[in-house]
Formats: structure tokens, sequence, C-alpha cells
């Protein structure tokens, strides 16, 4: 049986895949595609429907990136989002300018209820907005169905032709009815029956990477994280004792956990698996000795690890293959593609030009977390495991601020296995998309025993988020945070004051580095 799809066409936003994800929620299958995908591979892949990204170019600038106009002639059903609003209207005979006054945020959006894309939306909603030009004039055979104080055209559409675009974005959590949105376009536009699920995810993954490796043999970056860890039963389903597990513990884990992961996938653990633990702390200080700025220590480490690993390939014999556990936040913040860098992770941006490997298998790439847990869960893994705490790869190298030590590192393991333990006590951590203690580069004076003290701050982070692209700072009950406060302050040796992050995302990001 065929597959329905629903394809979006990435014209540089930074929510590009994110669009594909809550498609997904839809349970449509949906896949991400540069712009310029030419139209008869369009139509070999008989979408559904089509949704444009936004972007950051203007509509009418002479490099900004553009479909043809035939596109819209397909009988597709189409969505333009934020730029991609701009471009249906441009390329159909509207007025696109720069705006009198640029919306960013939270904003009021009144729609119009007879259009099918807003069926069950409430007349006045909060929706999210980001930009600077807008559609001055819409196209002459559409209508306007959704407009604010300064926005005339805040969404419009053309339902002979089947097209819609809004100026704001429906795929963030901040565009409060922005799911009902985009179930209207593909349910009730797109008429999609909605029948891809995660085991249809997991098990045509397994059988492509069956089909990829035949009899190579393949290593495994293990870190024993949610990602890495889902990533590894995949690929013992799909080759079995073809595959090689290899642990680096490189110092930067957080309190006791490489004995943890030991004990989870080595050969006590429940997994049939190859497992190798290599203890590399030492020769990952003295790489990053006297090294302060984030990006260098990001591609220090990620060189490390693959030089690591082909060490283990050559004892292990001939490797052609090398499995990480990169998931999509990874991808789109490493500026792969068209999208801007905001930071380069180990396991993406931070990759040496020589890897000695003939390819790298990423079977998780195009997933967010939430989806790697439910993928987790339909290959049998755990609870305990598939909802373990993010860590990233980089480690606790990325949440120590400026050189890293291993004075430093014990400072921060034991601040965040107080604030872990503390925050699971209070029973608050099943709200939290994420949360641990960073150590800044900040000393300070402080009192203790009634001497002077000169030590550094510790900062505690916690967010809520569903995608790890947009996250608000949680609010812990302040009883929690006084007595994580306190016992760091009394308990961990170089701390004498904790703070306590507020920022959302964006504008920072979750982690510090």
């Amino acid at each position: 049986m065929e597959r329905e799809m629903v394809i979006v066409l990435d014209f540089g936003g930074q929510y590009n895949q994110l669009i594909a994800r809550r498609v997904r929620e839809c349970n449509v299958y949906c896949e991400v595609h540069p712009y310029s995908m030419s139209l008869e591979k369009i139509k070999e892949m008989n979408p559904k429907g089509i949704i444009f990204t936004g972007g950051p170019n203007s509509v009418y600038g002479e490099d900004s990136p553009r479909c043809p106009k035939e596109i819209f002639e397909m009988g597709i059903p189409i969505l333009g989002i934020c730029y991609g609003s701009q471009l249906m209207s441009y390329l159909l005979g509207g007025s696109v300018k720069t705006a009198p006054v640029s919306e960013y945020g939270k904003t009021e959006v009144e729609v119009d209820k007879s259009s099918v894309l807003f069926s069950d939306v409430s007349e006045k909603t909060i929706c999210w907005m980001s930009h600077t030009d807008y559609i001055e004039a819409a196209p002459s055979d559409f209508t306007v169905t959704a407009h604010t104080p300064v926005c005339p055209v805040a969404a419009m559409e053309n339902p002979e032709k089947q097209l819609y675009a809004v100026q704001f974005h429906p795929e963030v959590m901040h565009t409060q009815e922005g799911m009902k949105m985009l179930s209207n376009f593909v349910y009730n536009v797109c008429h999609c029956k909605g029948d891809w699920r995660m085991d249809s995810f997991v098990e045509t993954t397994i059988a492509q990477i069956r089909e990829k490796v035949g009899d190579g043999k393949v290593l495994c970056a293990l870190s024993g994280g949610v990602d890495s860890s889902v990533a590894a039963v995949l690929l013992a389903k799909a080759v079995g004792k073809q595959l090689t597990c290899v642990f680096v513990d490189h110092g930067l884990l957080r309190k006791n956990e490489g004995d943890e992961v030991e004990a989870v996938f080595g050969p006590d653990g429940p997994y049939d698996l190859n497992f190798i633990r290599v203890n590399a702390q030492e020769r990952f200080y003295k790489k990053l000795a006297g090294v302060e700025e984030p990006e260098r220590k990001r591609k220090i480490i990620g060189e490390e690890f693959i030089r690591v690993f082909e060490e283990e390939a050559k004892k292990i014999g001939a490797v052609d293959f090398l499995v990480q556990g990169t998931i999509y936040p990874d991808v789109i913040e490493s500026g792969l593609g068209k999208s801007a860098v905001i930071k380069s992770h180990h396991n993406v941006g931070g990759l040496p030009d020589y890897v000695d490997f003939k390819e790298i298998i990423e079977p998780l790439r195009l997933l967010f977390k939430d989806e790697v847990r439910k993928a987790g869960l339909e290959l049998g893994i755990p609870e305990y495991l598939v909802y373990r705490q993010p860590f990233p790869g980089p480690g606790l190298g990325i949440r120590i601020i400026g050189e890293v030590t291993a004075e430093k590192v014990r400072i921060v393991q034991e601040a965040d296995a107080i604030y872990r333990e503390e925050i699971a006590k209070a029973g608050v951590d099943k709200s939290l998309g994420q949360y641990f203690a960073a150590l800044t580069n900040m000393r300070s004076v402080g009192v203790m025993g009634d001497e002077r003290t000169y030590d550094y701050a510790v900062a505690l982070r916690a967010v809520s988020t569903s995608d790890f692209m947009t996250a608000e700072a949680a609010q812990i009950p302040w009883d929690v945070l006084s007595v994580v406060s306190s016992r760091i302050v009394n308990e961990v040796k170089g701390v004498n004051r904790v703070l306590y992050d507020c920022t959302g995302k964006p504008p920072a990001t979750i982690e510090f580095e």
C-alpha cells in the first residue's frame, strides 16, 4: 500500500523540520526537501499536500529563494507559512513590501471562522509572528481570512485552487491553536487518512539499515543517553552481532554515569550487544586545556570522539559504518542545509574533515526528542531509559563556561546530582523538558563560616518544551530552589553562589554553550 505523504519545501527557516514534526503528530508521514526540488520529482512523490516554510529573505530580493510558479497549477494543496505566504502572494500577483511596523512574538490575530483552515479556531487567537516584510495586498483571486491591526493579510486563501497562506507560524507552541490549523489543512484540505505511526518508522528503518549494511561491520557511538541508546537497540535489531557499541567515557559525563551506562549495556546488561568501554578522561582534558571558546571545545570533543572510534575500529578489524544518535535539533542548529548556524554538535557540524569510515548512519536524524522516545518504547526499551534526561554529546564540556578542568567537572557533577535529586524528590521532574546545573566562569565574594570566600557561581536551568526547538523557562517552586541552593553551597566545595536561569528559547539556547 502506498504511504500518503505531505512534503515541506524548505526556504531556509529555523522551524522547517518542526513543521514536519507537527504534521507527523497528525499521524501523516512528512518529509522536508529543499525549495529547489524539481516539479517532476514532486510529481513522482505524489504528495497529498505541500507546505512552504518561512525563511530569512525578502521575496522581492534578487537572490531570494523561489520555486517555479507552475507549482500552483499542479492541483496539490499548498500551505504557505511566513516567507512561504509572501512568496505565494508575490508569484501570483499580490504585493509584498517592507512592513511599516514589524511584528515579532505573540500577537492577537482575528480570523475568519468560515475558512476551512480556521474551522474550530477562536475568532481572536494568539499566534507567533516573526516578520519585517508583509503582504500589502493579496492576489486578486484570493480572499483575506485573517488580520491584525498592523498586518492587513495575516492569512489568505483560494479554496478553488486549494492554496492557503498564513503570515504567522502555526507550528510553534506559542501559536495557541496552531495544531488545529495544521490539522485542518492536513485532514480537511489534503484529505489525509492519518495512517502513519511510529511502529511504521521503526519497521521501515530496520529494513533500510539491514539493506544498507548488508554483511558489513558497524560501530555505534554509545553515550548512554536517550538518542544513542535508541539508535543502538535499533541497530542491534537490524544487524545483530555485526554491531559493536563503543562507549567513550570522556570524563565529561554526569556523576556515576559511566558505571550506569556499563551496567545497562555491558555484558551483564539486558541487551545482546558487543560492548566496549574506553576510559579516555585524561586524553580529553589534555586536549581541552586552555580552550575557552565554545565552538572550539565542541570541535575538539567531536574530533577526539571520532579518533577514539577509529582506533577502536582498527582493533576490531575493518569497520564499514559508524552509527550516531543524531536527532533533528542537532542537525538544524548545526546549520546544515540553508538554516543559520546556532552551534555545532559533535555528531553533526563537529565532525572532522576526514573520517575513516565508509559511511555514517544516523537513523534518528529526522526525529525530535519526543519521537525518539516513542521509537524507544516501540523497540521495547524500558521507560526509565527512554525518559532519561537529555544530555549533549559534548557533555559537561558545554555546561562549563570557559576552560574545562577535572576540578570544574567535579564541581558541576556534584551540583547537578544534587539538583536532579531534589527535583525528583519534589515530584516536578515529569513536567520538565530538561533540567541541569552548569558552572559559570564567574567567581564572586562570599562569606562561609565567618570567613571570606572567592568561589564559583553555579547556574540552574530548567525548561518546559515539547519539541526542544522552542522552550519556556520552568517556574520551579521557590522552596525547591531554596533547598537545592542551600545543599549545593554547603556540600559542593568551590561554590558559594547559585543562580537560576529564567531565559526562554529563543533568545537563549537550552544548553549554555
